[in-house]
Formats: C-alpha cells, sequence, structure tokens
C-alpha cells in the first residue's frame, strides 16, 4: 500500500486552514482560556475519528454486508462531491444547516469543539470513506499503526491551524484562504477519480479488459 496518499487526502479533506474562518466565528465571544480548550478538544475529537475509521471501519461496513469495491464508488463519490465544494470554496464537509446549529449552540454558551468544528467541518463521510477505504488496503500491523498515527498528524495540524488563527487569517485573509482550499479540492478530485475508477474496474472487471485493449 502506497502510506503517502492517505495522508495527502486526509490533509485535503480536512483541510483545517479552510475551517479557520469558522473557527474564528464560532470562538469570537469565547475567552483565551475557552479557545484553547475548544482547540484541544477539537484536535483529539479529530483524532478519534480518524483513528476508530481506521481500525473499525471495514468491521462496520461488514457488519452491514457492503463490499470494499461498492463503498470505494460511493466514497468516491463522495469525495467527487466534496472536491467540488471545496473548488467553491467551502469546506469538504460543511452543511449550512451545521454551520447555523453550531452558532445557536454558540449562542447558548455550549462547547462547539466536537459540532460543528470537529464534525462535520473538519471530519464526515468524506474523511471515514477515505479512512476505510485505505485500511482496506492494509496487510501488517505497522500499516494500521501508520494509518492510526495519520490521525496524530491530522490532530496536531488542527492544532497549530487553531492556535494560529489570528495570524492566519491576518496574513492570508479570506482570499487566500479561498485559493488554498480550492486548490486541496482540485488535489482531492483527482484522488476521488482514482478511487472511482477502481472500486468500478472491481464491480465490473470487463471495464479493465477495455482500458487494456
Amino acid at each position: 500500500m502506497d502510506l503517502l496518499k492517505p495522508l495527502i487526502a486526509l490533509l485535503a479533506i480536512v483541510n483545517p486552514i479552510g475551517v479557520v474562518p469558522f473557527f474564528i466565528h464560532f470562538t469570537q465571544a469565547f475567552t483565551p482560556a475557552q479557545r484553547r480548550h475548544t482547540i484541544r478538544v477539537s484536535a483529539l475529537t479529530a483524532f478519534a475519528v480518524i483513528a476508530i475509521s481506521g481500525l473499525a471501519g471495514l468491521k462496520i461496513i461488514e457488519f452491514f454486508g457492503i463490499s470494499i469495491a461498492s463503498f470505494q464508488v460511493g466514497g468516491g463519490m463522495l469525495l467527487l462531491v466534496s472536491s467540488l465544494n471545496m473548488l467553491n470554496a467551502q469546506p469538504a464537509e460543511t452543511r449550512q444547516d451545521d454551520v447555523d446549529q453550531g452558532q445557536a449552540k454558540a449562542d447558548a454558551g455550549s462547547s462547539i469543539a466536537v459540532v460543528p468544528l470537529t464534525v462535520p467541518l473538519l471530519t464526515g463521510p468524506a474523511t471515514i470513506s477515505t479512512m476505510v477505504i485505505y485500511a482496506e488496503k492494509t496487510r501488517t500491523f505497522w500499516e494500521h499503526a501508520v494509518l492510526v498515527g495519520y490521525g496524530v498528524v491530522i490532530a496536531l495540524a488542527t492544532f497549530v491551524a487553531f492556535s494560529a488563527s489570528g495570524r492566519i487569517a491576518k496574513v492570508l485573509g479570506q482570499t487566500g484562504i479561498n485559493v488554498m482550499t480550492r486548490l486541496m479540492g482540485l488535489i482531492l478530485a483527482a484522488m476521488a477519480v482514482e478511487l472511482l475508477a477502481d472500486g468500478l474496474v472491481k464491480l465490473f472487471p470487463i471495464l479493465a479488459a477495455h482500458a487494456v485493449s
């Protein structure tokens, strides 16, 4: 298994910098201590979602009787939709009702670290699909450990991006953040097409024969 692709895909999907404007928006009334707590919880939750998806995702889809090829096609389509959102400068997992719900939670004084900052703005169906698809390709304990290790990388990236949110917003501006989101969306679109092609070939082997000819 190419161990670099999952990390690239995850970084493109999660895109912590693209979520910085939402973090600033939801935490603007927070004290510095509340903001630091929100950052820690968001980073830990992102790690948990990725690690659990990598370790138990396959067992879950097997329980529901879903083939990995079908999951690849579905996951690839989901990644493609996410990439299209990102090409429009929207975070991959954004849904307007989740944003509105998060604002309501912030207004009520409850924590928004888990919902919507981490789920679904940072991690969601596209992230879970990616982890399950690549977990199917692992063959050794160390490869599974590396997938979990990617959760640590994502958690650290989230922690750093949110901690530096004020400086990032000043340096990049909304235009810069939008440009970065679109670039990551383009990378994700290419990966989504690759996953779709791989899944379709498994479901319909005749497609591979036509491709070779």
